[in-house]
């Protein structure tokens, strides 16, 4: 190991560690916002339906069955 070896940081993670840096209730925020958009809880009643209710798709969709 060299004397004046020093562990690598991309450009990415330095960018990253600037921001948290600037605002340090950036990970909250993120927190927040994804409990907004993902952090849902799940039905699994409905979940189940949904499942039960869906028809299989045929092999070539645009075509119409000819009875």
């Amino acid at each position: 190991m060299p004397l004046f070896w020093k562990p690598y940081k991309s450009e990415i993670t330095q960018f990253i560690d600037s921001l948290k840096a600037r605002d340090p209730q950036l990970e909250e925020k993120q927190r927040q916002g994804r409990a907004i958009l993902w952090d849902k809880p799940i039905d699994r009643e409905a979940q189940a339906e949904w499942r039960a209710a869906r028809v299989p798709q045929q092999a070539y969709v645009y075509q119409t069955k000819g009875e």
